[in-house]
């Protein structure tokens, strides 16, 4: 009789597994009741590394088109660089994962914008992270070539947030 119920209890969880994937869940919990004592506390779930990058990459794919679509003209000769933008030498990249926001609070202007000059410890925008905001500086002087963000989106660590040359 034990043997049994294991084995359906083996098929049950297999069966969460397979929902669980069928149905793109991170997670399922389920308690499955015998008896007045006996009972069947089952948690099936993904690791979350695999998701969250899946979650961030769709914003930012979209974000760079709304920035290379407003300046056509210098969007045409640089055509491989939008494929991987983090791939690009005057990369900045996103040293940790929060919530980017293009200016120091709603409604006041950004720190920077496309074509800005920008020195070397300048403020290029702000990342909310467990909420602290911390200031992104820039890494080097150049000009703001392309922002690779929009206000408010989430960013991972080491994305690409601008391109500074």
């Amino acid at each position: 009789m034990t043997q049994s119920r294991n084995d359906a209890d083996v098929a049950f969880i297999k069966a969460l597994a397979e929902l669980l994937n069928e149905n793109e869940l991170s997670e399922l919990s389920v308690k499955r009741d015998y008896g007045e004592n006996d009972s069947l506390n089952v948690k099936v779930s993904k690791l979350s590394a695999q998701p969250v990058p899946m979650q961030y990459a769709a914003p930012q794919a979209t974000a760079p088109q709304a920035p290379a679509s407003s300046p056509a003209s210098p969007a045409a000769p640089k055509a491989e660089t939008p494929a991987d933008p983090a791939q690009h030498p005057g990369a900045v990249t996103s040293p940790m994962v929060g919530t980017a926001y293009l200016a120091a609070e709603p409604g006041a202007a950004n720190f920077v914008s496309i074509g800005a000059q920008v020195a070397e410890g300048d403020t290029l925008m702000i990342i909310e992270a467990m909420k602290t905001m911390n200031h992104i500086p820039a890494p080097r002087a150049g000009t703001v070539k392309r922002i690779l963000v929009s206000d408010g989106s989430p960013v991972e660590f080491g994305a690409p947030l601008m391109i500074i040359e």
